[in-house]
């Protein structure tokens, strides 16, 4: 295809699409301005080959007017002064200027509306985010205050078991006494569905249990261990003044998310932002294990975080660390 019929095209394209499409597709922005970007490459490239011409006929034309100073003629004869050489260098310059332009305009105006549709689509792109962020706050925000009613009518224990899809339920189990002799009891616990993880229980929850590598068949010996990990997140908001959830995730030895690295707490002891301090949400509950016909202990860990804290982060570290 000649460089004429792909700036033809380019141009086509452009006036098809429009500006309007701004408000609409973004992707079809960056599209259109990725083939406009390599068309004016190539109109650049072609006018790049004939800019020869040009610079060869500025030269001819400033050594006829040197020469022409030289001698104090022109070469028809006629007396050639200081004032005309310098009128004609003026003269011979801007010429050559303006055939540069025309032959670089093309490249140069396609070049400019790849690019400045490229921007519009960064714009909408960003657009979307900060509307997005603001609806993702406002469903949060809509999400605890239905939490905080559930709490406060039926209680903090009806609401979890809501949440985890977990209920009560006696079971009975093996348990050795102080003088080393087993025994059966029954006790109410809390089960969930033994097929469950933590994507069932919350956007960011998790499942500490069995198959975990840090995992004790003492029950006691778990919960200190979740407790000590709690206090050293607690300790790295404190110093640092932000803490994100794969950081904690980490901690945990658990696979990082997406929204781990956007998610997390902000610690301030003057303008607390949330809660001011790291919980993980520990609810012990039971899964019963068809293999076995036991009922194993697990937690959810459910993060409080405050959200998405990356447009806050700079601002915030700038006065706390001030």
């Amino acid at each position: 295809m000649k460089a004429n019929e792909i700036m033809t095209s380019a141009k086509r394209t452009f006036s098809k699409v429009g500006f309007g499409l701004q408000k609409k597709s973004p992707e079809i922005l960056v599209g259109v301005g990725i083939v406009g970007a390599v068309a004016s490459a190539v109109l650049a490239c072609k006018a790049t080959t004939k800019a020869g011409a040009i610079v060869e006929e500025s030269k001819n034309s400033l050594a006829d007017i040197r020469e022409a100073k030289e001698n104090g003629l022109t070469k028809a004869g006629e007396s050639y002064s200081e004032e005309d050489h310098k009128k004609d260098l003026a003269i011979a310059y801007v010429q050559t200027g303006v055939k540069f332009a025309k032959l670089y305009a093309p490249a140069v105006i396609l070049g400019a509306a790849s690019i400045a549709s490229i921007l519009a689509s960064h714009n909408i792109m960003k657009k979307r985010n900060v509307a997005l962020a603001a609806a993702y706050a406002a469903v949060d925000k809509s999400f605890k205050d239905y939490r905080d009613r559930v709490i406060e009518r039926f209680g903090e224990q009806v609401e979890k078991e809501l949440r985890y899809n977990i209920k009560a339920q006696e079971i009975e189990e093996t348990v050795t006494d102080d003088k080393g002799k087993e025994k059966k009891v029954k006790q109410n616990v809390n089960v969930a569905d033994e097929n469950g993880n933590g994507s069932d229980y919350g956007p960011y929850a998790k499942v500490f249990d069995d198959t975990h590598s840090d995992w004790k068949q003492d029950p006691e010996m778990n919960l200190f261990y979740l407790r000590a990990r709690q206090a050293q997140a607690n300790d790295m908001l404190k110093s640092q003044g932000h803490l994100f959830l794969n950081e904690v995730y980490d901690m945990l030895g658990f696979k990082r998310t997406k929204a781990g690295a956007v998610v997390g707490w902000i610690y301030d002891d003057k303008k607390p932002y949330g809660d001011n301090f790291v919980d993980f949400g520990m609810t012990e509950i039971r899964r019963h294990d068809a293999d076995s016909d036991e009922y194993k202990r697990a937690f959810i860990l459910d993060f409080n975080v405050v959200g998405d804290i990356t447009s806050k982060i700079v601002d915030h570290q700038n006065d706390y660390l001030a």
